[in-house]
């Protein structure tokens, strides 16, 4: 009688463990496929904010194109357009620089 309950106990553990692997599959799958993915995007649009310049052609989320001409902390003074107009905007509404920079060549 003892044994037939723990062979009984036993099943009914891998039994849930087995309901469960489905679960755990997917998330392993949504972490590779979209939250990874996502991380590594983050982190390089936070370098590119770090490394901003004066003189950086820039575009802001909003589509406004302008060069830097001075920078705070945390946040930017543009120049946009012909008729020299500044705007100050937040670092983090920076969607991307235009401005090529070189990258340090690898010391070996």
């Amino acid at each position: 009688m003892l044994l037939l309950d723990a062979t009984a106990t036993q099943a009914g553990t891998a039994g849930t463990l087995m309901s469960f692997l489905p679960l755990v599959l997917i998330f392993v799958i949504f972490y590779f496929l979209l939250i990874r993915p996502q991380k590594k995007r983050e982190k390089e649009t936070q370098s590119m904010r770090s490394n901003l310049e004066v003189g950086d052609e820039i575009i802001t989320i909003g589509g406004v194109i302008g060069t830097i001409i001075s920078m705070r902390d945390d946040s930017l003074l543009i120049e946009t357009g012909s008729d020299r107009n500044k705007i100050r905007i937040a670092r983090w509404a920076i969607q991307q620089n235009n401005t090529p920079h070189e990258k340090a060549p690898a010391v070996k």
